[in-house]
């Protein structure tokens, strides 16, 4: 399951904020496609931000609990895909990280 939090700068999300969330839904369905995970665990937010200009316009943050079959090329590569699409929507630099969650000590209560 992922939790993916999108950070978009205030002059960003200005001119862009309806692509964007238009995205929404596209991407949660690229999301579960590469991780093999159903719509109902992921969890996707669109931040608005007032950050300084030396910073990456829009930076994604993805948590993920780790299985073996998502070894680090996997989540590359859909880190990749991810970045593309966001690029191309918000035509500007787009930052991805990823974090794995520990399983033993994440609690979710939905």
């Amino acid at each position: 399951m992922p939790n993916l939090k999108i950070h978009v700068s205030d002059a960003v999300w200005h001119e862009k904020g309806d692509a964007l969330t238009a995205l929404l839904g596209p991407i949660r369905d690229m999301l579960c496609d590469e991780f093999r995970i159903d719509p109902e665990a992921c969890q996707l937010a669109i931040i608005p931000i007032y950050g300084l200009s030396d910073q990456p316009p829009v930076a994604v943050e993805i948590q993920i609990m780790p299985r073996p079959e998502r070894d680090r090329a996997q989540i590359m590569a859909a880190s990749r895909k991810l970045q593309a699409l966001l690029s191309d929507t918000s035509a500007t630099h787009v930052a991805v990280r990823v974090s794995s969650l520990d399983p033993v000590t994440y609690v979710a209560l939905k």
